[in-house]
């Protein structure tokens, strides 16, 4: 299926959508019907983001030997200051989208806490690297954007079998 129309070179967006599905159901592991994670602004594609960025940050690898769950936020915060500033800012983007979801002040000044003290320790040579696996702030932010659209848009809810 092409995804160009057969009178100009402009992308044709609906062939171009439905080539890129077709495609996704036939990846390895891909299952027909799974959803891909939405780019909009509606909180059902938010919530998908910042689940997606949450596990990556916090929960994509294993440590062999102590069986711990770590992520990108722990390994990229071995790199002193600059590490720590990367994931700062990966962490204000989930509060930003927060606060595109119209949360309350009290709410987006605890996320932006938990980023800050995730920051500012974790600059702490050693200290801070063990302190950023003991400490995930935005483990700690997804479970106050969970309880935010479970109670305000309950249809974004995801029931785990």
């Amino acid at each position: 299926m092409p995804c160009f129309r057969s009178t100009g070179s402009q992308p044709d967006a609906e062939a171009f959508r439905a080539q890129f599905e077709q495609m996704a159901g036939r990846m390895p592991g891909g299952q027909p019907g799974v959803q891909m994670i939405g780019f909009g602004r509606d909180p059902q594609s938010i919530r998908q983001r910042v689940e997606l960025l949450e596990h990556i940050l916090e929960r994509a690898f294993t440590l062999p030997g102590i069986n711990r769950r770590v992520g990108l936020d722990a390994m990229i915060g071995l790199v002193p200051i600059v590490g720590d500033l990367i994931a700062a800012a990966i962490g204000a983007w989930i509060v930003w989208e927060a606060r595109n979801l119209g949360m309350s002040r009290w709410q987006i000044a605890r996320m932006s806490a938990n980023v800050g003290i995730d920051t500012v320790l974790g600059t702490v040579p050693l200290i801070g690297d063990a302190f950023d696996l003991l400490f995930r702030s935005n483990s700690r932010n997804l479970k106050i954007i969970r309880k935010h659209l479970d109670r305000h848009h309950p249809a974004t809810q995801i029931i785990d079998l």
